[in-house]
């Protein structure tokens, strides 16, 4: 069982009220949908967020004959995606997807932001991606323990990369910091695909980020895994240690893909929507490729993703406050 799903088992206290409102649009659920759906992905293409967008909205085309598009709105840690879901009509079709920043954590390290977080309306969490600590293939270190060493003695001596300000890979690297007592140069980068590829040209020196991302790099021997911040090592990566096993017990960090509306998208047709998702998701051809990805399905409905937001925004809230995470702004 992942951490993130743990986590969702164990929460407590359901919220009262999910926020049903009244849509732009008088089509119910049972016609919905009847046109084109935008999958609005917060990163660049090439992540994981934009590859869990596109399975599930090729399939959902197949499943109503009607064109589901992916539209890459990448920048400002996310928001620049997010803000343009908020703003968009509440009739379901127009969806972010994204990781957690926006929705969790974008509130604590931005001083103003152009969207409410809370008011966004939970569709579905698909799926949970492992992260890992990852370096460039030419690094002299050989071994997460070597790494950690290094890094704990050189402050100021690394670079590291992120999938932008406020992102998980880039809190991941703060609450690193703050375990080794160290500081080194973040780099923000629109997603993680552009981050892995500096990494790869040797133009930065490590980054956390997600296993399905990683591997074909990884394999290629253009960037190497050095630990996994799970309790578990994914089995994509066979060899490589847990970050605990490496000394540091408390970085963990995984991350989620999230489905979200505008506020007021009926809750039935969010609900329509997340138990396609969780179909597609669980599909035994879908789960043999998230397989191979290290993407770990999860399919949780609306009631679950708002628990699930509020304990992950109480978690990395600590971090920013704890590790005094401040963006440029």
């Amino acid at each position: 069982m992942s951490s993130i799903l743990s986590r969702v088992m164990g929460a407590v206290g359901a919220m009262a009220m999910l926020g049903i409102g009244v849509a732009s649009a008088q089509e119910t659920a049972a016609q919905y949908p009847s046109r084109n759906v935008r999958l609005v992905v917060s990163a660049a293409a090439g992540g994981g967020n934009d590859l869990i967008a596109r399975i599930v909205g090729e399939r959902m085309q197949a499943r109503w004959n009607q064109p589901f598009t992916v539209e890459n709105r990448p920048g400002a840690g996310n928001n620049i995606a997010a803000e343009f879901v908020f703003r968009a009509p509440n009739d379901g079709y127009t969806i972010l997807v994204s990781p957690p920043a926006p929705l969790v954590v974008n509130a604590a390290l931005f001083k103003e932001l152009r969207f409410d977080p809370k008011r966004m309306e939970p569709v579905a969490v698909s799926s949970s991606i492992p992260n890992m600590l990852v370096v460039r293939g030419n690094a002299p270190w050989k071994t997460a323990k070597e790494f950690i060493a290094f890094a704990k003695e050189n402050p100021g001596k690394l670079s590291y990369g992120s999938q932008g300000n406020g992102t998980t890979g880039h809190l991941t690297a703060a609450l690193f910091e703050m375990l080794i007592g160290a500081k080194h140069a973040h780099v923000p980068y629109s997603g993680a695909a552009p981050a892995l590829n500096d990494l790869a040209a040797n133009h930065i020196d490590f980054m956390f980020a997600d296993i399905g991302t990683i591997m074909p790099l990884a394999r290629a021997g253009q960037v190497r895994m050095l630990a996994a911040t799970m309790k578990e090592t994914p089995k994509q990566a066979p060899g490589v240690p847990t970050i605990a096993e490496a000394g540091l017990p408390g970085l963990l960090s995984d991350t989620f893909t999230a489905f979200t509306a505008p506020p007021g998208t009926p809750l039935d047709i969010r609900q329509k929507l997340a138990d396609a998702i969780r179909e597609i998701i669980f599909s035994p051809q879908v789960v043999e490729r998230l397989d191979q990805l290290g993407v770990i399905p999860l399919g949780l409905g609306p009631k679950e993703m708002a628990e699930l937001i509020a304990s992950e925004s109480r978690r990395w809230t600590d971090v920013v406050e704890k590790a005094n995470v401040r963006l440029p702004q």
